[in-house]
Formats: structure tokens, C-alpha cells, sequence
């Protein structure tokens, strides 16, 4: 396992389109919700021990082996906001156009032909993972990671918050981080001997509204 290729993958700067999304933080931000450090905080968090395990089970299943086209049915199960799994998709397709050519990969290849409007993004980043010669908790600890940085860097943005605070959050999380990919490794490890059932179904209600109430914005700094 190569310390260097996880944090190549995990490099907000890789270029697969992160940086344009928020995460749900602009709708928390308009909504009054999240004002504060402390707010943000509370919001990754949520995000975190919800969406974000879901999304990090399922990456450590694709970097584990299993069929990523289950594990994309699985995915769009576990999603049910119209406007999220749109968006799970095309960072997908980004993703996809990132790791093909980082770490070119046979089955890289065959899930982009199989899903040529994108496949969940987690998925893309467990098989990116697989590729770069990562293990399951490796491409559980990127999704872990992403699903509080993407926030706090909109948030930066959107209410011009002090950027050592933000850091000082993330670093606050980073336990609960470590948490969270110990808890997606091991359902993964589950899903491989008993099926993708044994992933998570973790949910966030109020994300799903705000992304659908969000992606009917007629002005929007990020695209959710």
C-alpha cells in the first residue's frame, strides 16, 4: 500500500470536480442552520456518522472486489434524493476521467463502458483505490475525509470564515474520521461473505430536502 498514491486520491486538488459542490453546506448556510464554527462542526459531523459511513461502506466494498455495478445498484437504493443521485453520478464521471488516467485499470475501464452517465462516485473511488494498489479502509478514509472537507471549504467561501477555524474543525473530526473508516472497512468485509444487505443504509433526511430544494435555485454558488 503506497502512502503517497492515498494522499494523491485524497488531495482536495484532484481533479474530479469536488471543489464546485458544497455538500449541502450552501443550503445550510442560506437556511440559517450553519453560521458559526460550531455550526459547521455539528454539521459535518451529522453528514459524517450518516451520508458520509454510507458512502464510505461503499467504497471499501469496490475496493474489496465487489461487483461495482451491484454496488452502483446499491448506491442508488441507499439515495433518495433525485437531485443527489444526479450529482453522485456526474462526480462520478469526474472521478472516473481522473482515475483513468492516474491509475489506468481494467476494471476502471469496463465500469465506465457499463456506466457511461456516471456511476456513484464513491464506487469510481473505491475501484480508483483498488487501482492504485489501496485497501478498503483506504478508499473509506477519502470518503471520510471529503465528506467534511468539501463542507468546510464551501464554507469558508460562503460566509468568509476564518480558514484556521475551519482546519480546527477537520482536525477536531479526525477520530471520528478514523471511526468511521474502521466501521466502513468492516462492513465491507461483511458485504463480500454475505452481500451488499450488510452495508450500511445510514441517511440524512434533511440533506436529501435541502439537495432537492437546492438544485431549483435560479442563483447558486456550487452546484449542491
Amino acid at each position: 500500500m503506497s502512502r503517497a498514491a492515498l494522499l494523491v486520491l485524497a488531495d482536495g486538488r484532484f481533479p474530479a470536480g469536488g471543489h464546485a459542490h458544497s455538500g449541502g453546506a450552501e443550503a445550510a448556510v442560506a437556511s440559517g442552520r450553519v453560521r458559526t464554527a460550531a455550526d459547521l462542526a455539528e454539521f459535518c459531523r451529522g453528514r459524517l456518522h450518516t451520508a458520509g459511513l454510507t458512502s464510505a461502506a461503499l467504497a471499501a466494498a469496490a475496493a474489496s472486489g465487489l461487483d461495482p455495478l451491484i454496488l452502483d445498484e446499491a448506491a442508488d437504493a441507499r439515495t433518495p434524493s433525485p437531485a443527489l443521485r444526479a450529482t453522485a453520478r456526474k462526480l462520478g464521471r469526474q472521478m472516473m476521467r481522473a482515475a483513468r488516467a492516474t491509475w489506468p485499470s481494467a476494471e476502471l475501464d469496463a465500469l465506465a463502458a457499463a456506466r457511461p452517465r456516471g456511476a456513484h462516485q464513491p464506487i469510481v473511488l473505491g475501484l480508483a483505490a483498488r487501482a492504485a494498489g489501496l485497501g478498503p479502509e483506504d478508499a473509506a478514509h477519502c470518503v471520510a475525509y471529503e465528506v467534511v472537507s468539501g463542507p468546510a471549504t464551501a464554507v469558508v467561501r460562503l460566509l468568509s470564515l476564518d480558514p484556521f477555524e475551519a482546519t480546527g474543525v477537520l482536525a477536531r473530526l479526525a477520530p471520528e474520521m478514523d471511526a468511521v473508516a474502521r466501521r466502513a472497512a468492516v462492513a465491507a468485509a461483511q458485504a463480500v461473505r454475505g452481500g451488499v444487505d450488510a452495508l450500511p443504509a445510514a441517511s440524512a433526511p434533511l440533506l436529501d430536502v435541502m439537495a432537492e430544494a437546492h438544485a431549483g435555485w435560479a442563483v447558486r454558488l456550487f452546484a449542491s
